[in-house]
């Protein structure tokens, strides 16, 4: 088969590899991809949301099935067209979607629907917003409604961060449209992890659970990031709260799209936190986590092709997974989340067995290959413990040194 993966990123790059494990691949496209990606599959140079480009791509190399992996071609409705032209998509609709496109949307859904979450409340007006939150006192929550690329969220420790936060969202419009209409929601505390699966309207199909690091530095210190790190399986997630995510957050949320007319076919991610009122949900995302599919996928036996056919197929891919944990070290540019330098030289690496490099932002130039975003790579490593394959993912990193220009935290899986 000729397969096309939609996306750039270290998610999509984890998906590559998986993908390149299968006997039945002939051809596996990327678009538009990065450096790092190059040598394992075909880059076309296309943005993920020229949906037109995309299509005709497809056609002309003969796709027979479209894996899109970031969420802003979903919410453009990518799913939508390919499914009119008869194109094999595994991705979800606009209209699935929306449970990552609109947080109003998400929690309004979770009320609906029974499936526990923060108390919150949906505001476009600022002054509204800034009253609920002197009511409501702080630590508070507020986020941006719509997709911010990561950044939309605020968990304010005081009432003068909170609003701030408003004022930012609502009045300055930082966020410009996404930001339009916020949600302030309670905080909530407890452990979190994440929790993915296969999903193909009421079928659920669960992935090991995940957890990852979002600050930037050690001891869970700095600004929030798209994820520095990552590691599966979880070992403080009990059998019993395992199952509740899936029968009473996961299963809910299938039918209750399938309920609405808007059937979810895709990766259904839930972000979770265990509280001392049980589990509940954060948020969800309507496709793969990334840094955590960067620690899932390895720990995954099937052949990853055969299962997102056998899921579209409404068969079960009776899901397998590896006795082992395995972690990720992201190694990002000094600077990041705030600004950073781009066009470092990236090192080649000496891996260790069970081993991998997973390349998230970087540009393959006449000199080598050389950092493209604030997030570079992700070093990981499958073991037995989860102590063993942090050891080697950091030994991985040896190489690095503080004159690079890189940066990682040293307390992954900790």
């Amino acid at each position: 088969m000729n397969v096309l993966v939609i996306g750039r990123g270290g998610r999509e790059h984890s998906m590559i590899k998986k993908l390149l494990a299968s006997d039945r691949i002939n051809k596996l496209f990327v678009a538009p991809g990065n450096g790092g990606m190059a040598d394992e599959a075909v880059c076309l140079d296309i943005d993920e949301i020229d949906i037109d480009q995309l299509i005709a791509a497809a056609r002309e190399h003969h796709v027979d099935l479209t894996i899109v992996g970031p969420e802003v071609p979903l919410l453009a409705g990518i799913t939508n067209r390919f499914q009119a032209e008869g194109l094999a998509i595994f991705a979800p609709t606009k209209e699935a979607a929306m449970l990552e496109g609109s947080k109003d949307f998400a929690k309004a859904f979770m009320m609906r629907h029974g499936i526990p979450t923060a108390a919150y409340e949906t505001f476009t007006d600022a002054a509204a917003a800034k009253a609920y939150i002197e009511e409501k006192g702080a630590p508070i929550v507020i986020k941006a409604d719509g997709l911010a690329a990561g950044k939309g969220v605020v968990v304010a420790e005081t009432v003068q961060d909170a609003i701030a936060a408003v004022d930012a969202m609502l009045v300055d419009q930082v966020f410009a449209e996404a930001g339009t209409t916020i949600v302030v929601e309670e905080f909530l505390a407890g452990k979190e992890f994440s929790l993915m699966a296969f999903v193909h309207e009421n079928q659920v199909y669960p992935m090991v659970t995940a957890r990852d690091h979002k600050r930037a530095f050690d001891q869970d210190q700095g600004p929030n990031t798209g994820g520095m790190g990552a590691f599966a399986p979880v070992a403080d997630v009990s059998e019993k709260d395992l199952q509740f995510a899936i029968q009473e957050i996961l299963q809910r949320a299938a039918d209750g799209l399938v309920a609405e007319d808007r059937p979810f076919t895709g990766i259904l991610y839930a972000g979770l936190i265990m509280t001392t009122e049980g589990l509940k949900v954060i948020e969800f995302n309507t496709r793969f986590g990334d840094p955590e599919t960067q620690v899932v996928l390895p720990l995954l036996k099937n052949d990853l092709l055969q299962v997102f056919e056998d899921v579209l197929a409404g068969k079960d891919p009776e899901l397998t997974w590896e006795d082992a944990c395995c972690a990720g070290v992201v190694v990002a540019a000094n600077g990041y989340p705030g600004t950073y330098a781009k066009a470092l030289p990236i090192p080649n690496f000496t891996l260790a067995d069970d081993s991998f490099l997973i390349y998230a932002g970087a540009k393959q130039t006449a000199e080598g290959l050389v950092s493209d975003g604030g997030r570079v790579l992700l070093a990981g490593a499958t073991a037995k413990t989860l102590d063993a394959a942090t050891e080697k993912a950091y030994q991985s990193l040896g190489c690095l040194s503080a004159e690079d220009g890189f940066f990682y935290r040293k307390d992954i899986g900790k």
